[in-house]
């Protein structure tokens, strides 16, 4: 007998599946700003070395102590990147969805103020901002509570959207036994959500995205300027658009405050915005609204 494959390699394949989107739009769209600054490896959270990922040091290697440069790299998300990104979607009335990190978020009332006071949607990107691979079902699990409690404690609600981001073969289990959230982001493995089921359990999964992604900006074979950036959300959008008008899908475009927050970036982001709001049949929204339509209507 055959053992089960633990992975889906059919999804909805050929099916076709024809999703009806609010006022029969032809794609939903989706931004969501990864909050991490101040959660990453850092000596000063406890860890024995320095961050080393996403940031203007590319292939940078791992310190012994303190990274100054990587410290202040990050620093400059919280400090400005997050204000710009802030102050375009504010400008252009446009729904976001924050991937926190609890550490981070606890570090910044201001930021967590200005989330609270423009209803953006809070979902919990892990309490740290780390790579979870070789963590132990146990202490990731400590982790995600941690991560809960405190998204909690700031905004007066539990989250209901999960993404680790950096995760373990354990992150998806996890996510279905703490059993409280609506959909789980933890995949790159379409352009529509879907369920799975674990245990009699069934857990909605809504896929993120690495390639719509300004963490491109920072890694090998990426964007070197906001044109291609630009061209590529653009080229992106433009093809599910058409593909739309049978079988709509979703776009999902991911941000980060350090990355996309730079001035020599942010312009291809609103190029980009001011691009799309031109189009009327397109559904703009939440991470959470996603979720919500995907349980009542599929």
């Amino acid at each position: 007998m055959v053992k089960k494959y633990l992975r889906d390699m059919v999804g909805y394949g050929s099916k076709g599946i024809k999703v009806k989107w609010p006022n029969n739009s032809r794609i939903a769209v989706q931004f969501v700003l990864n909050y991490e600054e101040g959660a990453e490896n850092c000596v000063l959270n406890g860890d024995k070395t320095s961050e080393i990922f996403l940031s203007e040091i590319i292939g940078a290697q791992p310190v012994k102590g303190r990274n100054m440069n990587m410290e202040s790299i990050y620093e400059y998300g919280s400090k400005r990147g997050f204000w710009r990104i802030h102050e375009l979607f504010q400008e252009k009335k446009i729904p976001l969805t924050i991937f926190g990190v609890g550490m981070a978020l606890e570090k910044n009332n201001d930021v967590c103020n200005a989330i609270k006071k423009a209803n953006y949607e809070v979902a919990s990107h892990g309490w740290r901002w780390i790579d979870y691979q070789n963590f132990s079902k146990k202490k990731e699990k400590e982790h995600m509570k941690f991560a809960i409690k405190s998204i909690k404690k700031i905004f007066g609600k539990r989250p209901l959207g999960w993404y680790t981001g950096r995760c373990s073969p354990n992150t998806l289990d996890l996510v279905v036994e703490e059993g409280g959230f609506l959909y789980c982001s933890d995949s790159y493995s379409d352009d529509l959500p879907y369920w799975i089921k674990k245990r009699n359990k069934k857990q909605l999964i809504i896929p993120y995205t690495l390639d719509n992604n300004d963490m491109r900006f920072a890694t090998n074979q990426g964007f070197n300027s906001g044109d291609q950036f630009f061209s590529y959300l653009k080229d992106s959008f433009d093809s599910l658009y058409e593909e739309g008008k049978i079988y709509p899908k979703m776009m999902s475009i991911g941000l980060h405050c350090r990355l996309i927050g730079r001035p020599g970036r942010i312009q291809s982001l609103k190029k980009f915005i001011n691009y799309i709001l031109k189009f009327e049949d397109i559904w703009i929204c939440k991470r959470i609204d996603i979720a919500n339509h995907w349980v009542k209507n599929y």
